[in-house]
């Protein structure tokens, strides 16, 4: 079945970075676009990240110039490279293909002095 495994979550002071993973399986990752999402306590899930098929980034105004999402297809794997990292990107991550209803359990991200 698809499944998604998020990690690369922590604690990050404002202005730092961190590197979130997501390895995928269960489909034929390289023909899919995939996504981020975020979703921060007592808000809706947020759309972070896209990145097509052919590994073009699209991004929201909100992390825009400060987010980065990459791809290895040989390894199933999505990459959320975040920088300039402010108190409001904290929240938990997830990744998604777009398509199935599946999600993994997230990794926790806290931005704070």
């Amino acid at each position: 079945q698809v499944q998604f495994v998020e990690s690369g979550g922590g604690l990050a002071q404002p202005g730092g970075s961190l590197r979130l993973s997501c390895v995928a399986s269960g489909f034929a990752f390289s023909a899919y676009a995939m996504a981020w999402y975020r979703q921060a306590p007592g808000k809706q899930r947020e759309w972070v990240a896209t990145i097509t098929d052919d590994s073009t980034g699209i991004y929201p105004d909100s992390v825009k110039g400060r987010f980065t999402t990459t791809r290895a297809d040989a390894k199933n794997t999505v990459y959320l490279q975040m920088n300039s990292l402010k108190p409001e990107d904290t929240a938990v991550y997830y990744c998604s293909n777009g398509v199935s209803d599946s999600w993994g359990q997230g990794t926790q991200v806290i931005v704070s002095a």
